[in-house]
């Protein structure tokens, strides 16, 4: 697991060929809409906060290794996420990412990362900003969906399915429920490199006006293995003063993601 720890912190971001099947919350897709009314939808689900913070249990699996961890999430909106991953509550690692840079440390090896964000894009085989970022924890579509062509279809009567097919070396596949058009699953696929990643949202609770995802299951397949990560949001507040304290500690190693 050591090897995965800063990834766990920057994305919770990798997914692998199990496959975790999404609550449906809204009745059937009964008829085919157009790709750019179910986008329209999607993005009509308003995520209206100016901070949100999130405690969450995570369950952490590779090929040979099994954890527990709690992490801590701060987001202010458009600005900043601060993300602690806690194991036996103590700090193991911290990742603060913002629209121009990436950084985090972890304890078990004391080596820290930071750069923006092209080189987390060629690892992940797919483009990777601020806004996806953010997006992965208020349930929105991780790139944004907005004059694409999607080729539309309807999946088992249940739910609308959009797939990007603008690049042939990567499938891109994402999953609505058939009312607000809530996404309830994205995958994406590098067939050639043997690479895949899948992010479900198990279920959504309403907070006013605004509705957020009760955890985030997240699958990963890279050629070094399967990694699966649940995390489970077990307290969230909205639009409290937060603090975002993060500072390398000393004789820490620089590393690089290749």
């Amino acid at each position: 697991m050591t090897k995965y720890l800063g990834l766990i912190l920057l994305v919770f971001l990798m997914a692998s060929c199990k496959t975790a099947q999404p609550i449906l919350t809204e009745g059937k897709a009964k008829d085919t809409l157009s790709s750019a009314v179910i986008v329209d939808r999607h993005y009509q689900n308003a995520k209206l906060f100016s901070t949100l913070y999130i405690k969450s249990a995570v369950h952490y699996e590779d090929d040979k290794d099994s954890q527990n961890m709690t992490a801590e999430i701060k987001i202010k909106k458009d600005e900043k996420i601060l993300i602690s991953v806690r194991f036996l509550g103590i700090t193991m690692a911290k990742a603060l990412i913002t629209p121009n840079k990436v950084s985090y440390y972890e304890k078990m090896n004391n080596t820290y990362f930071e750069g923006d964000f092209s080189t987390l894009s060629r690892w992940l085989g797919t483009p990777l900003n601020y806004a996806s970022l953010q997006n992965l924890f208020l349930a929105r579509a991780f790139e944004d969906l907005q004059g694409k062509t999607l080729n539309t279809s309807i999946d088992s009567d249940k739910y609308y399915r959009l797939e990007d097919v603008t690049n042939p070396d990567i499938t891109k596949v994402y999953s609505f429920e058939s009312g607000k058009c809530r996404i309830i699953k994205e995958q994406f696929v590098q067939n050639q490199k043997q690479q895949s990643l899948q992010v479900v949202y198990p279920g959504e609770n309403a907070y006013g006006v605004m509705s957020l995802p009760t955890g985030i299951i997240v699958d990963a397949l890279q050629p070094s293995g399967k990694i699966h990560i649940d995390i489970d949001f077990n307290h969230l507040t909205i639009d409290e003063e937060l603090s975002f304290p993060y500072s390398v500690p000393e004789g820490y190693k620089h590393i690089n993601i290749h």
